[in-house]
Parts: C-alpha cells; structure tokens; sequence
C-alpha cells in the first residue's frame, strides 16, 4: 500500500513537471512572434541608417561589379541563358505576376466561402505595397548606375519592391496552403518554397544590375516582417473566431 501511495505522489508530481513544460512552451510560443517582430524592426532601421549614412555604399559596388565583366559592365558574368533565366525570375516579384496570383488565390477563397479570410489577404498585399511605396519615397535612394540595367525601373532604390513584395506575398500564400495540411514535412515543403521563390527574385534584381544588395536585404527583412505581423494578426482573430480556421 506504502509503494503503491509513493508510485502515486511520483506519478503526480511527474504530471505536474508536464503540465509546467507545456505551459512554458506554449508561452514561449506566444512570446516568439513578438521576439522576431521586435528584431525585424531593429534590423530594418540599423539597415536603412547604414544606408542613409552610405556605410554599405563600398560593399554595394563591390557586388555589382563582381556580377559583369570587368572589361565591359553591361555584361553579366556567366552564360547567355541564365541572363534569360534571371530576366524571368525577376519577373515573379513584378506587380502584375504578384497581382495576379492574389487574385487567383482570392478567388478560390471566395469559392470556399472564406471572405474574411480574403480581406486579410487583400489588406496584407495592398498594405505592403503602401509601405513599400512609403520606405522609397522617404529613403528616396537613386538607382545604381555603376552597371547598366538589365530591367527597367522606374522608381527609386531602397527598399526592393520585388524583393519585399514577393517576399509578402509567397510567404503569407505559403503559410495559407501551410496551414490546409497536417502532415509537417509538407509544411515545411510549402514554406520552403515560398521562402526560395523570395531568395530568387531578389537574387535576380542584383544580377540584372537595378538593386544595389542591401536594397535587396531590407526588401527581403521588410517583406518577412510584414508578412510576421499579418500571421500573428491572423492567428489571433482566428483563435477568437473572427477569421475561417483552415480545413
């Protein structure tokens, strides 16, 4: 009866030890959008006073003639096709390829009857885009013009539209379809790709010679960031109720 009372306590205070790690974990969780929210944030505004002061200016042109030869700069190092291939990727973060791929997703939305759910993702793509507009216009940085440009552009340099726009939209698509499956390695498939689709289209806009990296670096920091607070605003209505759950 003594062991049988001692095998109980022990079973007891082992339960307790398990409610106490959950509880901690599931803290943690909570804490750690806010944690990346915050470091997003810090890292964005040390990158723009760099750039602002012109700390990254040495770094920038160094990479933008390291990507054409060095005998004549309106060529890209590296064969004709992944000129081509690179012109095609840039492609994927343009606002027409990006606008239209909201809209496709919007429209399955809307055949699944989840509107709030579409408003979230329409609100998340147009106010990106505003920011986005917002950060150039305040930075208000010039085009390179180290290297002859392999793309046109129109508008100024920091941060990267393509970069960050990609970045909001493959990411929050990704972490939708993320969210319809239950079986983790196809999570982190989706997200995966939705996380190189970004890389890509960033990658692409320094070789074509538009961007300088660090324009690149902060579109990419700018887009997961925003991309962060749409999830975390997602999640939290979904919790309360005011947005579908995923099937």
């Amino acid at each position: 009866m003594f062991r049988a009372f001692a095998l109980k306590s022990r079973t007891d205070a082992m339960t307790d030890r398990i409610h106490r790690i959950i509880l901690y974990l599931s803290e943690l969780a909570l804490l750690l959008p806010l944690i990346l929210i915050t470091g997003g944030i810090y890292l964005l505004i040390r990158l723009t006073d760099a750039v602002s002061e012109g700390s990254t200016q040495r770094f920038d042109d160094f990479v933008l003639r390291s990507l054409r030869h060095p005998d004549n700069p309106a060529i890209p190092i590296g064969p004709q096709w992944l000129t081509e291939i690179a012109r095609d990727i840039t492609a994927l973060g343009g606002v027409a390829v990006l606008v239209l791929t909201t809209l496709a997703v919007t429209g399955f939305l809307l055949l699944e009857h989840k509107r709030r759910a579409t408003a979230l993702i329409i609100v998340s793509s147009i106010g990106g885009l505003l920011v986005s507009l917002c950060f150039k216009h305040i930075i208000d940085r010039p085009r390179p013009e180290l290297v002859p440009h392999l793309s046109g552009a129109y508008t100024s340099s920091f941060p990267s539209g393509h970069s960050m726009l990609s970045a909001i939209v493959y990411l929050t698509l990704g972490a939708l379809l993320a969210r319809t499956v239950k079986d983790q390695p196809t999570r982190i498939y989706c997200m995966s790709v939705a996380t190189f689709l970004s890389l890509l289209v960033g990658l692409s806009r320094i070789y074509m010679g538009v961007h300088y990296p660090t324009d690149v670096l902060a579109g990419w920091t700018a887009g997961a960031l925003w991309a962060l607070i749409c999830w975390t605003i997602a999640s939290f209505l979904q919790q309360r109720g005011a947005i579908e759950q995923p099937r």
